[in-house]
């Protein structure tokens, strides 16, 4: 029963992995910095522009508004800012899914080591 588990070779590569899991998220933030989505809310007559680090870029208020109650602006405002940052945080969980899912190869790694010299 003789151990063909190379420490050496696994550190190697899991060091590889890191470093190219380290390089795609910060290339991943680098994008998610950049993004830019636009919420809306009362059929666009209020829109919010917002990155994809949650802060607020702009604020659009269509002029027919002004005349409208305070309430129901701040209500479409409010709407409007969630509907963005259910846009960002959507985008982001598929850029995380895309950058985690690299991370299988170490398991297939691991399992080819640890199948060996078992018969």
């Amino acid at each position: 029963m003789e151990n063909n588990f190379d420490i050496n070779k696994f550190s190697e590569e899991l060091k590889k992995e890191a470093e190219k899991m380290q390089s795609r998220l910060q290339e991943t933030q680098d994008q998610l910095t950049k993004l830019r989505v636009t919420g809306k809310a009362g059929g666009g007559m209020i829109t919010v522009e917002m990155n994809g680090r949650h802060d607020v870029i702009s604020v659009k208020i269509n002029p027919a508004l002004h005349d409208e109650d305070l309430k129901m602006m701040e209500e479409l405002l409010a709407a409007a800012i969630n509907d963005a940052v259910k846009q960002v945080e959507k985008i982001s969980q598929e850029k995380i899914s895309q950058l985690t899912s690299g991370l299988n190869n170490l398991g297939g790694f691991m399992g080819e080591q640890g199948s060996e010299g078992q018969e």
